[in-house]
């Protein structure tokens, strides 16, 4: 199965070096880019997705926020659906998500 991680191109992360640290850090993920992910009012944008998984998407990401960023990742690769009982694991992460998207 492909997960794949996407980040806004538009928002200050991903005009920089962030994909590629991403891409380096997460070596099991498809690590692309978008042109514009809306989310203008909370830059920068992260959006999670798998086929047949809960998609999400991330708001007011930073370079500190990458530990967090492989931790939600690894949870979501092995989950089954995509979805959390509890997303306290995430910590600060889970404060910047904006949408949960059912897959």
């Amino acid at each position: 199965m492909t997960h794949r991680l996407i980040l806004c191109a538009t928002c200050p992360l991903g005009r920089g070096d962030f994909p590629g640290i991403l891409a380096a850090r997460l070596p099991d993920w498809q690590v692309t880019t978008a042109e514009c992910m809306s989310g203008c009012a909370r830059p920068s944008t992260l959006a999670f997705r798998a086929p047949g998984k809960t998609a999400y998407l991330f708001a007011d990401i930073t370079a500190a926020d990458l530990p967090e960023i492989a931790v939600f990742a690894r949870a979501y690769q092995v989950s089954t659906d995509g979805t959390f009982a509890d997303a306290r694991f995430l910590g600060g992460l889970r404060l910047k998500a904006i949408a949960r998207i059912p897959g």
